[in-house]
């Protein structure tokens, strides 16, 4: 029989020093892909296992009722595990999941909503099957990468490569935790073979012809970042960051680029002198191309320019918005109000069935996208607004538009502002369809929600395999007096 612990503590000396818990056996998963176990009566909550391992945990976080921690030292294997695909799994913080069969990830997702739903919504409903992912890699349309001259070592690699040696620089992505540091990707298989080819000519580039990368704390270095979009219509898009204007070295590698890897449609290119890396205040600039792409959802055309925001697995969005779709249950005579529409990707797709579509949405940026795409599908039943979501809808902008019959909401991982759940409980449409990216929030607002509404079922969709994310889809029905 398995020990739960081999040494006698308290979890209290955890405060004065290190304390590593040994022989612990996983029982269960958790919220945000930690694993759980039950040690002293506490729940720990455990980084880096799979239920049935048996590991041994330095404790991180000690409280009244749980603890966090992570592994330390994997001493059995659960048979739970399969073999991660990628060669930089347990060091890249992308896709934490490749340990766990894809039906297991799913089964963990779904049991995660009910339990959430309950516990935090406090509310009994029909949570549906999940809905899995076709593709379990390279269903990614959009991949970021950055450029530093901080590449991060393992500690194996540091042992090997010694004190006195200069690592180099790196192209991929943030280490968990660690601003200033860059885990140089070889291969990455959240996007078609397509992503690695462009990343891996752009490093081989940089480093014959000598290109400086990044500093993010001298703030100095030629090359930043790149982001790379694909979509199903075959259109391929890049947008090459740069730290300052050099005309010739600029083009020498957007040159290079364009001549190795012929797939690119549209190539740009942003000067970003700021001290961040957010495309606040940028404007790309076109290299080749006509600078933007097409991408295609359902029977509408989608036009993604490269400050647009766009759900980042095209195939698993049709998913969704088919979820979307069933539970609207539009007959042609409805006014819809999409709120947080973004591009207004979901109005869009349900327009066919509606009467009406009003997006609202507070960046201008994807609402010109927005308007563009209706105009792309000659749509004349939509119409989109920039602002606030809280101040736009007002009492004036639902009399000027007319009293919604079904209202769509997908708002960022906060969840709903308290004055918006307070004006859709005045409004009270018939129908509210919730789209979520972060269960615990939508809980939150499902039980505010509850006042005047029934939810009446919630469907999990999963958009990103290998990983702990999870989108939830309910539908809410008003209440009969």
């Amino acid at each position: 029989m398995k020990k739960t612990a081999t040494t006698s503590f308290t979890f209290a000396a955890v405060k004065r020093k290190k304390i590593i818990l040994e022989n612990i056996t996983v029982t269960g998963y958790a919220a945000e892909g930690k694993a759980l176990a039950r040690l002293e009566g506490k729940v720990i909550f455990i980084e880096g296992a799979v239920p049935g391992d048996v590991v041994d945990v330095l404790v991180t976080k000690n409280k009244k009722d749980w603890a966090e921690g992570k592994v330390s030292k994997i001493r059995e294997l659960s048979p739970e595990r399969v073999t991660p695909f990628c060669i930089h799994f347990g060091v890249c913080g992308g896709c934490k999941w490749q340990m766990l069969p894809y039906e297991k990830q799913l089964k963990y997702k779904e049991q995660e909503v009910k339990d959430v739903i309950k516990r935090i919504g406090k509310i009994e409903t029909s949570v549906l099957p999940i809905r899995g992912s076709e593709k379990t890699i390279h269903y990614r349309n959009k991949l970021e990468f950055t450029f530093s001259n901080k590449k991060y070592l393992t500690q194996k690699e540091f042992s090997v490569l010694g004190e006195d040696q200069w690592p180099g620089g790196a192209l991929g992505y943030h280490v968990p935790k660690l601003y200033d540091k860059i885990i140089d990707i070889k291969e990455c298989w959240l996007m078609d073979e397509e992503n690695n080819l462009i990343r891996n000519t752009l490093r081989e580039f940089a480093e014959k012809n000598n290109y400086s990368y990044y500093d993010i704390k001298e703030h100095k270095g030629f090359l930043r970042n790149v982001i790379i979009r694909n979509c199903t219509t075959g259109e391929f898009m890049v947008n090459l960051f740069f730290g300052n204007e050099d005309k010739e070295k600029r083009e020498k590698i957007c040159s290079y680029l364009l001549a190795q890897v012929p797939q690119i449609t549209t190539l740009l290119y942003t000067i970003n002198q700021k001290w961040n890396d957010s495309m606040e205040g940028l404007q790309p600039q076109i290299f080749s191309g006509k600078g933007f792409v097409i991408e295609k959802l359902g029977d509408f055309n989608f036009k993604i320019s490269p400050k647009s925001f766009f759900q980042t697995n095209t195939k698993q969005a049709e998913v969704l918005y088919n979820v979307v779709k069933d539970f609207a249950w539009l007959q042609g005579k409805e006014i819809v109000y999409d709120l947080y529409c973004g591009t207004g990707s979901i109005g869009i797709f349900l327009s066919k069935n509606a009467k009406k579509i009003i997006g609202v949405d507070v960046i201008e940026d994807a609402i010109k996208d927005a308007k563009e795409n209706a105009e792309l599908n000659n749509l004349e039943t939509a119409s989109f607004f920039s602002g606030d979501v809280i101040d736009i809808c007002n009492d004036d902008f639902f009399r000027s538009h007319g009293s919604p019959d079904v209202v769509i909401v997908d708002p960022p991982r906060a969840g709903l502002h308290n004055k918006l759940v307070n004006k859709l409980l005045e409004i009270a449409s018939p129908k509210i369809v919730y789209v979520s990216c972060n269960v615990a929030t939508q809980a939150r607002d499902l039980q505010l929600l509850n006042e005047k509404y029934l939810v009446e079922k919630i469907q999990p969709v999963d958009m990103f395999p290998h990983t702990h994310h999870i989108e939830s889809v309910a539908l809410l029905t008003l209440k009969k007096e």
